[in-house]
């Protein structure tokens, strides 16, 4: 049984080919007995495959779980974010069948405890990668992932 991670930059090509590509490869892992998926939470590729984990389960899938790992608590996660956007997020929340909540309150390493996790949970991860990007969570996270002897997916 695979479990599977997803990790990513915020801004992403959210286009018809970025998420064909994403809905052909979470279909291919559940053919190959992964039904549980886990993500972190955030702006971008994060929220686009959470959203996809839902849509899979209601319409196709109803096996498949999605566990959220959250580096903070939500109301601090998304303080800052859009009103559209955090609509969006309290309906993901709201589907997902677990919620860990890594620290009590937004700290400087909370985003890399909740990256170490997610490598930690799952077999596979799925990501949206630039490799130009060396210096951000999503490029740790894949780091991290290698290290541990993850398969690493890039949708990038």
């Amino acid at each position: 049984m695979k479990t599977v991670f997803f990790t990513g930059h915020r801004k992403i090509e959210n286009d018809k080919e970025t998420i064909q590509k994403l809905m052909a490869t979470l279909r291919k892992l559940m053919s190959e007995g992964a039904s549980d998926f886990y993500a972190g939470g955030a702006l971008g590729w994060d929220m686009l495959c959470e959203e996809a984990v839902i849509v899979f389960r209601e319409n196709l899938a109803p096996h498949i779980k999605l566990h959220l790992i959250l580096p903070c608590p939500p109301e601090e996660q998304i303080a800052h974010w859009s009103a559209f956007d955090k609509e969006v997020y309290r309906k993901i929340f709201e589907a997902a069948d677990s919620v860990e909540v890594l620290s009590e309150r937004y700290t400087n390493d909370c985003m890399k405890n909740r990256n170490a996790r997610l490598a930690e949970l799952g077999d596979v991860c799925v990501c949206y990668y630039d490799e130009n990007r060396r210096r951000s969570g999503t490029a740790q996270t894949v780091r991290m992932a290698e290290k541990l002897g993850k398969g690493i997916l890039n949708m990038k």
